[in-house]
């Protein structure tokens, strides 16, 4: 079942697919133009997901939050529900204080995040599905506060999940995860241009340490590491899906000297970025 709101004049969209046999995103190939936030929920028995060629494990009755620009495909798309939405439809920036997500489900410093539904939850979720199903079918002049609403609902049950599995610290408070939030938040709107630690430490009216130690209690990755993660995952992304050569890659995500990207490409991979496309040529053909 795939079922479709579409606002004309805000060219907001919200999608729910619900256990359809073909259900897949191809980033940088079919759908560069469709923003899609996606939230996955595996319906079924344990499956693979492959996530820009990386395959994982996607236990049975976990929720998946996947960002707009992954591409994805599922072993067993039969048992997946997804909502997917874009910025115009529900923007999780503008709505942080009644969602308090932003930088946490779709731009958390963990890669991905599998997250588990006890019976409750579960149950909660179908009660969910069907009221969403059934606002689908109301086409009126309220339908699109509806479908807002009860996403928002969504969402927040999904988070609050999130921060029970993920974050394990009680020192972690909730001022410091926000500055986290923010600071991924930052990272994923500025890492094309801006690698060091000081323009985000900056921005957010900490030292470059005191956001060292927030990082420490939240998953022992540096702030440096964050950043540097996230501009070699969109190189990967770029090597796979696009035919741009290492240069224009390099220039795209901010360094003017190729050698020196490539260099860095293969200190952070192992692998020098022509070698990379190389290998990982057979995944996206």
């Amino acid at each position: 079942m795939k079922l479709h709101f579409i606002d004309p004049i805000s060219a907001g969209e919200l999608h729910l697919t619900i256990r359809e046999g073909r259900f897949d995103r191809l980033f940088f190939q079919r759908d560069r133009n469709d923003k899609f936030l996606t939230i996955a929920w595996n319906n079924g028995p344990s499956q693979s997901v492959n996530i820009d060629g990386i395959d994982y494990l996607f236990p049975a009755q976990t929720i998946l939050p996947l960002m707009v620009n992954q591409t994805f495909t599922f072993e067993k798309p039969q048992h997946i529900i997804a909502w997917q939405y874009n910025r115009n439809f529900y923007c999780i920036v503008d709505h942080d204080k009644e969602v308090s997500c932003v930088g946490f489900l779709f731009y958390s410093s963990a890669e991905v995040m599998f997250i588990e539904l006890d019976e409750k939850h579960k149950r909660k979720l179908n009660l969910l599905l069907e009221v969403f199903i059934d606002e689908f079918e109301e086409a009126d002049g309220i339908q699109r506060d509806m479908l807002q609403m009860i996403l928002k609902r969504l969402i927040i049950i999904v988070t609050r999940l999130a921060k029970k599995q993920y974050i394990k610290e009680q020192a972690l408070t909730e001022d410091k995860l926000d500055v986290l939030r923010k600071f991924n938040l930052m990272v994923e709107n500025n890492y094309r241009k801006h690698h060091a630690v000081q323009f985000y430490a900056d921005q957010l009216n900490r030292s470059p340490k005191t956001l060292a130690n927030y990082f420490a209690l939240y998953n022992h990755k540096s702030p440096l590491a964050v950043i540097q993660e996230r501009i070699i995952l969109e190189a990967k992304r770029l090597l796979m899906y696009t035919d741009k050569s290492g240069k224009e890659i390099a220039y795209d995500l901010g360094y003017d000297d190729a050698a020196y990207f490539s260099n860095f490409f293969k200190k952070q991979t192992g692998s020098a970025p022509s070698d990379f496309r190389s290998a990982k040529a057979t995944i996206v053909t």
